[in-house]
């Protein structure tokens, strides 16, 4: 009998198969890309413009891509097939309206975060009063915000390790860039419940998180309050977050039971 090893996405049989370079050219558009021209698609790819063509098509008949005049864009089907991933809907379903509430209670943005690789993924916000850069399905670092924090401090071990391996980005002037600073903020998260994110993200604003902790104990996402610095109170906002974040988990618990 013949076995057949697991290609890993960093080998070139991974690299060049069809799967991955369809994967590629969704991910070639950002966050703040609305559209992109298949110029642009293949320059980021780095795929031959052809190839980019015929599977352009192929991705506009199955609705992951939509066509206006020369432009591409994402299609609604990609947002469709995410809605019916378990765990986001069931916790975003569970958390939209206390996030809600506690928007009322600090009129100040609410996120609502999970681990995704080694990344932040917003999965809910509820907006308030000034330009937090964030958006719905948008990623961050770890090591930098809030809710990255509290997921580092809450979870296992060998997550830190991991982040640790890279070197870790600056954002800010004050973002913290050496592994013992970090290690130090994820310990003081642990002894309070919760992290504080003081302008490391984008200069004149501060963030304050929780852990999102399931009956099994496993850090199940993130739930965060964001405020410009001159109006920030992170023990209000540590107060009513802890508060929020136990009704989160007991509507949780009672989604996934039903």
């Amino acid at each position: 009998m013949t076995t057949m090893s697991a290609t890993r996405p960093d080998q070139p049989e991974a690299a060049n198969s069809v799967l991955a370079k369809v994967q590629r050219i969704l991910e070639a558009f950002g966050p703040d890309d609305e559209h992109l021209s298949l110029t642009e698609i293949a320059r980021r790819t780095g795929l031959a413009k052809a190839s980019v063509h015929r599977l352009a098509q192929e991705l506009l008949q199955w609705g992951l891509l939509e066509r206006r005049g020369s432009s591409y864009w994402l299609g609604m089907r990609l947002f469709e097939i995410g809605q019916r991933v378990p765990r986001q809907r069931i916790l975003s379903d569970a958390a939209r309206p206390y996030m809600e509430d506690l928007h009322h209670a600090t009129n100040e943005t609410v996120h609502l975060a999970v681990l995704d690789g080694l990344e932040v993924l917003y999965l809910e916000k509820v907006s308030g009063h000034g330009r937090v850069p964030s958006r719905v399905a948008g990623r961050m670092p770890l090591h930098c915000t809030a809710t990255g924090k509290v997921l580092l401090a809450f979870g296992p071990r060998r997550l830190v390790d991991e982040v640790l391996a890279s070197p870790l980005r600056r954002l800010t002037p004050y973002t913290v860039a050496v592994p013992g600073l970090l290690l130090q903020e994820l310990v003081k998260a642990r002894e309070l419940g919760y992290a504080v994110e003081n302008e490391q993200t984008r200069a004149g604003f501060v963030s304050v998180a929780i852990p999102l902790i399931g009956t099994t104990g496993a850090v199940t996402g993130a739930l965060s309050v964001t405020a410009p610095v001159h109006r920030a109170d992170v023990q209000k906002f540590a107060g009513l977050l802890n508060m929020v974040g136990r009704r989160i988990m007991k509507s949780v618990a009672a989604l996934s039971q039903g």
